[in-house]
C-alpha cells in the first residue's frame, strides 16, 4: 500500500500576504468572531477552574465533609470526583454546539474572504 503524497493540483493557489492577514485581523467580521469564542470560553474556563480548585480545597481542608457517606460506600468525595468528569464531557460537548452554530460559520465566512482575495 503506497503512503504517497497526491500530485500536486494544477491550479496553483497564491497565499494570502502578511498585510492581508493584518488586514483580516482588524476587520469587523474577525472581532466578532473573537468577541463570540472569547464570551463563550473565558467564563466557563473562569468557572470551571473554581469548581475544580473548589473540589481540591474541600478534599485538603474539609476531610469530615468529603468522607460523609451518602449510601452504601459512596460518599460526597466520589460523587464530587465523578461530577469534575460529566462537567468536562458537558462543557465539552456544550463548546462543540456553541463551536458548530457560533463560531465555525463566521471562521468559514472570513476564510472564504481570504481565499478569494487569494
Amino acid at each position: 500500500m503506497a503512503t504517497d503524497a497526491p500530485p500536486p493540483s494544477k491550479t496553483e493557489h497564491r497565499l494570502p500576504s502578511t498585510e492581508e492577514f493584518v488586514e483580516v485581523q482588524k476587520s469587523a467580521e474577525f472581532g466578532e468572531l473573537r468577541r463570540s469564542y472569547r464570551s463563550f470560553a473565558f467564563p466557563l474556563t473562569v468557572g470551571f477552574i473554581a469548581w475544580y480548585l473548589l473540589y481540591v480545597l474541600l478534599s485538603n481542608y474539609a476531610g469530615g465533609f468529603m468522607g460523609t457517606k451518602l449510601f452504601g460506600n459512596i460518599n460526597v468525595a466520589f460523587v464530587l470526583g465523578i461530577a469534575q468528569f460529566v462537567t468536562t464531557f458537558l462543557i465539552a460537548w456544550w463548546y462543540a454546539r456553541h463551536a458548530a452554530a457560533k463560531l465555525d460559520p463566521k471562521a468559514e465566512a472570513i476564510k472564504s474572504q481570504m481565499e478569494g482575495r487569494a
